[in-house]
């Protein structure tokens, strides 16, 4: 039903204070430089995500609505 978003690791580089994203392989930590053109990518989904459970939210109140109303008739 629901589609889970795995969000990235981020933390402060150690050498230059930069944020970065953090994977680890074998034993090993690495920093990589997050990119601007990254963060857009990600708002832009996340904007998308929030419209979606919007739209959804709105309806089953509609229907939540309805169902009151019949209810009560």
């Amino acid at each position: 039903m629901y589609k889970l978003i795995k969000m990235s690791q981020v933390s402060l580089c150690l050498t230059c204070g930069a944020k970065a994203k953090v994977k680890t392989s074998n034993g090993e930590v690495a920093f990589s430089a997050i990119q601007e053109e990254e963060v857009f990518k990600k708002v832009g989904q996340l904007k998308k995500a929030m419209e979606k459970f919007k739209a959804k939210a709105e309806a089953l109140a509609i229907e939540l609505a309805e169902l009151k109303s019949k209810k009560e008739v």
